[in-house]
């Protein structure tokens, strides 16, 4: 069965007051991701972040996580309220992220120290369950639990879009993180006890919701209720319970979702995270299900997404908000591409892809992981950004450890705890390989141990080994990305392979593998460059699935560069000039060359004006101003905009 990171059926079983009866999906899928556990990384950019992410986990301490937690249940805090949104009403969120990212960390690698603060914090939530004493637990401020507990009653008073009348902010969005903590420490972590706090709590948020009306609830649903809808089917998938599935269903936000399913393209304006979560519950409840009203909700959006609003590095919005794509020439700006959109478009993309296993799919996977998520964490302290800026000539700006604690803070510890997730996916007797990422897969049901290494993006190539034979013929799909610089080529154990390598298709390789087994994969890469949408003189420069930016020097010293307490200080900060790209004869990529070494760099060779520049992968640009995007002039009128500078400006 496919749930969330293919949750476990073994560990199902773990919980009290007898067994589970999970629900097997009504839609045949065609390709699931394995467990985290099943996917060992090997050394590389994605290992080194995830290592730091560890660090960073475990240097939060639990106590103050969980202040609000038990203040509001009439316990005594046993530490001091960390700073940043913890303080705010939205407090609490950061605790379901943390126990989302402990169970991740966990399941990946059986780290006994991210089980234990697991443990610590279900047990203290239990506590604190007690002692609210009617199933809720979190750590709403009491104008936002009041604001919920009334709905039993029949209030439901929407104030915009993040808050309910009386400046209640967005309480279900915040106890869906609590609710989904929950979920991941029964199913990924293991914990018998996370279980019977996770299902008090969803009886409670059924008990709640339950004596609304369907207007009530169209009501309620106008203000930010996260992921709501996805984690009570997931609870409906663990337990056969169905009444969790009519309590995820009261979550279906109509307005917005009818024009989605009818591909009616309404986003223009709305607030884009709020949005990715709802239609990540429609995908969960398609496979749950088989409404296929649900499904064309997915696939619609992933489309107008992806194809109109996203950025060359794979986020999307401005001020966290869709913008009418033909003005996105005039949107480059310091507060886009919200980080916890590309979060949630990953985990969107990971079930389109298993219903119809496309190139195009993993091909945009792969962009925003390297791009956007990858490129989102500081790599000395491991903090996170909020917004990706795209500012030509501006920096990026990260959380500090214990004074943000932003929403792409708790998304960013769940991205870095992850990264063996999308690697490979599997159908009955195949495997896709998906990202080329050093890693070792293990297929327990077919007896496969299969090694990849690799030193790409860097060169593109990629050796994967059979170290344990499978039990029985096994088809390995390799995707070849449609960016490729011609059709991809295979050896196995040294001998020219048959398998076509067309891009944006999936080459097959389909045998008897014995243990020794090697098979090299070949990629053509080259740069190139992606003209952005509605104005084809504003580009951006690839290298295969790598986006390059221009390092244009050092960001300002000052107290909030490279670390801020708030996510917007930089917003306004004056960007430094970047060089014009002035177009010759020939296309532009073919005046970026590649210097020698054994790492990714650039340089633009007669083509930058007043001068070329140095160019790096986007991820490995932390503390220095940069641009990915270029206005391309011709250069006549870089002989009048020359002209018209005047000496000294």
């Amino acid at each position: 069965m496919r749930l969330r990171h293919a949750l476990l059926p073994a560990l199902f079983l773990a919980a009290p007051a007898g067994p589970a009866a999970p629900v097997p999906p009504a839609v045949p899928l065609a390709a699931e991701p394995f467990p985290l556990g099943d996917v060992v990384l090997l050394d590389s950019p994605f290992r080194q972040a995830m290592e730091r992410n560890a660090a960073y986990l475990l240097s939060l301490d639990p106590d103050r996580l969980l202040h609000n937690t038990r203040l509001y249940a009439g316990l005594p805090p046993k530490g001091e309220l960390y700073g940043g949104w913890e303080s705010l009403g939205i407090a609490g969120h950061t605790l379901g992220h943390y126990l989302t990212a402990l169970s991740q960390q966990y399941a990946a690698t059986g780290d006994a120290r991210f089980r234990a603060r697991i443990d610590y914090l279900v047990a203290e939530m239990a506590t604190c369950q007690d002692a609210y004493g009617d199933g809720y637990i979190g750590a709403l401020k009491p104008l936002e639990l009041q604001t919920l507990r009334n709905f039993r009653f029949g209030i439901v008073e929407a104030g915009g879009a993040h808050f309910f009348k009386g400046g209640a902010w967005v309480p279900w969005y915040t106890e869906h993180k609590v609710l989904q903590g929950l979920v991941d420490a029964w199913a990924l972590g293991g914990s018998a006890r996370a279980r019977t706090v996770a299902l008090r709590l969803a009886d409670w948020v059924d008990a709640v919701t339950a004596p609304l009306s369907y207007a009530q609830l169209q009501d309620m649903l106008a203000v930010e209720h996260g992921g709501m809808m996805d984690t009570l089917a997931q609870v409906y998938a663990l337990t056969g319970d169905r009444r969790y599935l009519a309590a995820s269903h009261r979550f279906y936000h109509q307005v917005i979702m009818d024009a989605l399913r009818d591909n009616l393209d309404n986003l223009v304006g709305l607030h884009a995270n709020t949005q990715i979560p709802k239609v990540i519950g429609e995908a969960r409840s398609y496979e749950l299900t088989g409404d296929t009203a649900a499904r064309d909700i997915a696939v619609n959006f992933w489309d107008m997404v992806v194809h109109k609003y996203s950025y060359v590095i794979g986020g999307n919005s401005l001020d966290e908000h869709f913008f009418p794509p033909d003005l996105m020439a005039q949107r480059l700006q310091a507060n886009t591409a919200e980080t916890c959109n590309t979060y949630n478009m990953l985990k969107l993309t990971e079930h389109v892809f298993g219903w119809q296993p496309r190139v195009e799919y993993a091909d945009f996977y792969e962009r925003a992981l390297y791009n956007d998520i990858l490129a989102s964490q500081e790599p000395r302290r491991g903090m996170f950004t909020y917004f990706m800026s795209l500012e030509p000539g501006l920096f990026k700006t990260y959380s500090t450890p214990t004074e943000s604690f932003w929403c792409c803070v708790g998304s960013g510890m769940e991205n870095h705890s992850k990264y063996g997730e999308a690697i490979f996916f599997h159908g009955a007797d195949d495997v896709y390989v998906n990202l080329f990422i050093p890693a070792v897969l293990t297929w327990p049901a077919k007896g496969l141990v299969l090694e990849q290494r690799t030193d790409y993006p860097v060169r593109g190539r990629s050796i994967l080994k059979v170290k344990s034979a499978p039990t029985g013929p096994v088809t390995l799909r390799v995707r070849c990305p449609a960016w490729a610089d011609g059709p991809l080529t295979f050896t196995v154990n040294g001998e020219a392979a048959a398998a076509r390598g067309t891009p944006g298709t999936y080459a097959e390789l389909r045998r008897d593998w014995k243990a020794g087994d090697r098979v090299e994969v070949t990629i053509p890469m080259a740069v190139r460059t992606e003209a952005m949408a509605g104005d084809p003189r504003k580009v951006a420069f690839l290298y295969g699935p790598v986006v390059l930016a221009a390092d244009l020097g050092p960001a300002p010293d000052g107290p909030s560069v490279p670390y801020s307490i708030d996510q917007r200080t930089n917003v306004d900060a004056a960007p430094v000039p970047v060089p014009f790209l002035v177009k010759g004869d020939g296309p532009l990529a073919a005046g970026v060359v590649r210097l020698p070494g054994r790492r990714l760099e650039f340089r633009t060779e007669r083509l930058g004006r007043p001068a070329d520049v140095r160019l790096l992968p986007f991820w490995e640009i932390s503390y220095d101003r940069y641009t990915v995007y270029w206005d391309v002039i011709t250069d006549a009128e870089w002989m009048y905009r020359s002209a018209l500078r005047k000496p000294g400006s």
